[in-house]
C-alpha cells in the first residue's frame, strides 16, 4: 500500500472527542502528514465517533457506507465511543474501514497506521484501559484563543443509560504538574481560555489519593496561570459538586461563574431508576447553596424525556424544576435506548410521539425563561472574549455566564477580553456594542 500523504478527519459528539481529535491531527502532522478539508482529498479519513445517541451512530454508519462506493482506495479509521461499543463488529458492517480504535487507545494511532501500511491487514485496539501515556501538548489545536483541556478521563458512576463507561472506562486522573504545564504553554501561545474537560471533572483526583490534590484545589492552583483569564469546566456531576468548589468559583479571578449542573429528570423515582445517586430535594439543597455563595451564578443542565416509565405527572415535575432553576443553557433530549447499558432491560415504553411532545413543551419553557433572562440583560455591561467575525462582519464572542453576543468592532479586538454594553438580542444572541466602554485586556 502506497505511503499516504494527507489525512482527513471528522469529529463527532463531545467536547472530549474535539480534543481527541485534535491530538491525533498533531500526531499525524507530526508524521509529515497534510491536513485536507475535503475527504474527497484525504488519503487517510479518521472518524472519530460518538456513541451516546443512536442518531450519531447512524450518520457515522451512513458516510462510511457511501465512502465504500468510492472509487478511490482510501484509508478509513473508525476512533472514539462508536469503536468502543461495536470493535470488530465493525468491520463486518462496514467493509472499507482498515482499522478501529478505541478511546483509550489514540496514542497507538501511528503504529496502527504503519501496520495497515506495511501489512494491508485490518487493524483493531480498543483496551478497556486507558494509556496514561497520552502526549496532550502535541494537539493541533484550530481555535487561536480558547483551547480544552483534558484533566479526567472516563466514568464510575455508571448511569444506568448511558454508555459512557463502557467506552470510555474507569476515571483516570491527569497529574496537576502536567495540566499546569499544558495551560502555562496554552498562555505563552497567546490563548486567553481554557475548558477544563471530563465526563465528571469534579471526581478529580479521588482515583490518586497519594496525591492530596482534588478539583478545587486544581483549581486554585491554575489560576495562578498568567495570562489564562479564563477558565471552564466541564461535565459535572451533582453529587460531586462541593462547598469547596462553590467557594472556589466565587474566590477566582478566572473561574467563570457558569456551572453545568445536570439534573437529567425532575422525580425522584426516575433520578433513583437512572441511578444518578441523588434525590430532586437534595438536588435542589446543592443549587440553593451554590446561588448563596455565588449569587450571579448561571446554571446549565442535561435533562432527558421519555425515560423509560416516566409518567406525565414526574414529566410535570421536570417542568416544575426548570421553572424554579431558571437554566440559562440546556440539552435537551428524548430517551433513546442504548445496547449495553442497563436501561436496556426495561422496555422503552413511552410512545415516540408522546417523548416529541414533552420536549416540545420543554424546550418552549426554556425558550421562555431564556427570553426573561434576556431582557434582564439589556442595558448592562458583560465581558466578552473576541473570537471571530461572523458572516455579516460583527464580532462574535461569549460572556462569562456561555452567552453569545455580537457587535461591530475592528479585527484588532479579536482575542481580547471587552467590555460590550447590550442592547438586544435576536433569539439567543445577545446584540451589543462597545462604544467608549474600550478594552479591559490584551
Amino acid at each position: 500500500m502506497d505511503k499516504p500523504k494527507t489525512f482527513f478527519v471528522r469529529t463527532y459528539g463531545c467536547q472530549m472527542n474535539e480534543l481527541d481529535s485534535e491530538i491525533m491531527v498533531g500526531q499525524l502532522l507530526k508524521r509529515g502528514l497534510k491536513q485536507v478539508y475535503d475527504e474527497k482529498e484525504g488519503d487517510v479519513l479518521l472518524f472519530n465517533t460518538c456513541s451516546i445517541r443512536d442518531l450519531a451512530e447512524r450518520k457515522v454508519m451512513g458516510k462510511i457506507g457511501q465512502l465504500g462506493r468510492s472509487k478511490k482506495k482510501q484509508i478509513i479509521g473508525v476512533t472514539g465511543c462508536m469503536a468502543m461499543a461495536k470493535k470488530e463488529s465493525l468491520f463486518r458492517k462496514l467493509p472499507n474501514v482498515d482499522f478501529v480504535i478505541g478511546t483509550n487507545n489514540i496514542t497507538d494511532l501511528g503504529a496502527i497506521l504503519d501496520n495497515v501500511i506495511e501489512t494491508g491487514q485490518k487493524q483493531l485496539k480498543t483496551n478497556d484501559q486507558f494509556e496514561e501515556n497520552l502526549d496532550y501538548l502535541v494537539a493541533k489545536r484550530d481555535d487561536k484563543h480558547k483551547a480544552h483541556v483534558s484533566i479526567i478521563r472516563g466514568c464510575d458512576k455508571f448511569c444506568t443509560y448511558c454508555v459512557v463507561p463502557y467506552t470510555r472506562g474507569q476515571e483516570v486522573s491527569r497529574p496537576p504538574e502536567d495540566i499546569e504545564e499544558e495551560l502555562r504553554l496554552l498562555a505563552d501561545q497567546g490563548y486567553k481560555e481554557v475548558t477544563l474537560l471530563g465526563q465528571n471533572v469534579n471526581s478529580y483526583g479521588k482515583d490518586k489519593p497519594e496525591w492530596s490534590e482534588l478539583f478545587h484545589d486544581l483549581l486554585y492552583r491554575l489560576d495562578k496561570v498568567d495570562g489564562i483569564e479564563r477558565i471552564r469546566f466541564m461535565t459535572s456531576h451533582p453529587i460531586d459538586i462541593t462547598r469547596e468548589l462553590m467557594e472556589a468559583i466565587r474566590d477566582l479571578p478566572s473561574l467563570c461563574e457558569f456551572v453545568h449542573f445536570p439534573i437529567q429528570a425532575g422525580s425522584s423515582r426516575i433520578l433513583k431508576k437512572m441511578h444518578r445517586i441523588y434525590t430532586k430535594e437534595q438536588y435542589f439543597e446543592k443549587v440553593a447553596l451554590l446561588k448563596e455563595i455565588v449569587p450571579n451564578v448561571s446554571l446549565g443542565t442535561d435533562i432527558i424525556v421519555g425515560f423509560p416509565t416516566e409518567t406525565e405527572e414526574e414529566f410535570e415535575e421536570t417542568l416544575e424544576v426548570f421553572r424554579e432553576v431558571r437554566y440559562s443553557v440546556a440539552f435537551l433530549y428524548t430517551y433513546s435506548p442504548r445496547k449495553g447499558t442497563p436501561a436496556m432491560r426495561w422496555k422503552d415504553d413511552i410512545p415516540h410521539e408522546v417523548k416529541e411532545d414533552r420536549l416540545h413543551r420543554l424546550m418552549t419553557l426554556h425558550e421562555e425563561i431564556s427570553s426573561e433572562e434576556r431582557q434582564k440583560l439589556l442595558d448592562q455591561e458583560v465581558e466578552v472574549l473576541v473570537e471571530r467575525k461572523n458572516r455579516d462582519g460583527q464580532l462574535k464572542g461569549r460572556t462569562r455566564c456561555w452567552k453569545k453576543v455580537i457587535f461591530p468592532g475592528d479585527d484588532a479586538l479579536i482575542g481580547t477580553l471587552q467590555k460590550v454594553k447590550i442592547h438586544g438580542y435576536n433569539h439567543q444572541t445577545l446584540l451589543g456594542i462597545i462604544g467608549n466602554y474600550g478594552r479591559i485586556n490584551m
